[in-house]
């Protein structure tokens, strides 16, 4: 319903400290009522950003994010604690929870180590894709509803088929209201994509929301374009995978997973 309140250029505005205002350009795809998992996942890293941020540099990076949505993310204010799990000068482990209505709805952590010059033995695959300059943009809502699908720039290399798609991922809106967010937590805040990029079944025949995603990163990602190399594969018994090489313009930089659960969209 149209209001005629102007929605703010950004995910989220703050409360206090904790405590955050999803805008309804964080509206779900599976539900416009609930909040899309993939800028939540984005102002997760930007709490944890806070956190590292008020105590003294240890220089550590993130290498790897993993997320569990334990239940229904609600389009409500959502408080976000981080701890430090396990506290190091090499290694570190961070914690945060996301809570709606007092109730935990994402666990998430946050593995740091230690940046350490290792460009003489750095290896692996490079190959980049093309860059998106050149590429049409491709309407994803012609697919998916809600105001996070709505907020994003898609640029596929080739048109999407069912179960693979490599597409360039951006958005014009901030991630949270009059802050700067890092690089990290503006590129995550796209990763979640992936899963409906690559549209293997309708998703008005059939749901297959994930209930967690993994992060892995052999560097970190430059510049603010998200590229999602993103295969969808559904097992015989009601499990999918949606498995992603992630890129930046300059190549990959790591991988990320999402479990699926498949089942057929209840008649209505």
């Amino acid at each position: 319903m149209n209001t005629g309140t102007p929605v703010p250029d950004s995910y989220y505005e703050r409360i206090d400290e904790h405590r955050y205002k999803p805008t309804a350009h964080a509206g779900g795809a599976w539900d416009p009522d609930e909040q899309h998992f993939s800028p939540l996942g984005g102002l997760v890293v930007h709490a944890i950003d806070r956190h590292l941020a008020a105590r003294p540099d240890t220089g550590l990076v993130p290498a790897r994010i993993s997320y569990d949505i334990l239940g229904r993310l609600a389009l409500d204010e959502c408080e976000i604690r981080v701890d430090t799990v396990r506290p190091g000068r090499t290694i570190e482990l961070i914690e945060a929870v996301v809570l709606i209505t007092g109730r935990p709805v994402v666990r998430a952590r946050a593995w740091l180590l230690a940046a350490v010059d290792t460009s003489a033995v750095a290896a692996g695959p490079d190959d980049r894709l093309a860059p998106p300059e050149a590429l049409t943009p491709w309407p994803m809502t012609s697919v998916w509803p809600g105001g996070y699908i709505a907020s994003l720039d898609v640029r596929p290399l080739a048109p999407p088929a069912p179960g693979r798609t490599t597409a360039w991922i951006s958005t014009r809106v901030d991630l949270v209201a009059g802050e700067p967010s890092s690089t990290l937590a503006s590129y995550l805040a796209l990763v979640d994509t992936a899963n409906g990029i690559a549209v293997r079944q309708p998703p008005t025949a059939w749901m297959y929301p994930n209930v967690d995603l993994t992060v892995h990163l052999h560097r970190q990602p430059e510049g603010h374009w998200t590229g999602l190399d993103t295969t969808v594969t559904f097992g015989p018994t009601g499990q999918g995978l949606t498995s992603t090489v992630l890129h930046d313009l300059n190549g990959p930089v790591g991988h990320a997973q999402q479990i699926l659960t498949v089942r057929p969209m209840p008649h209505r």
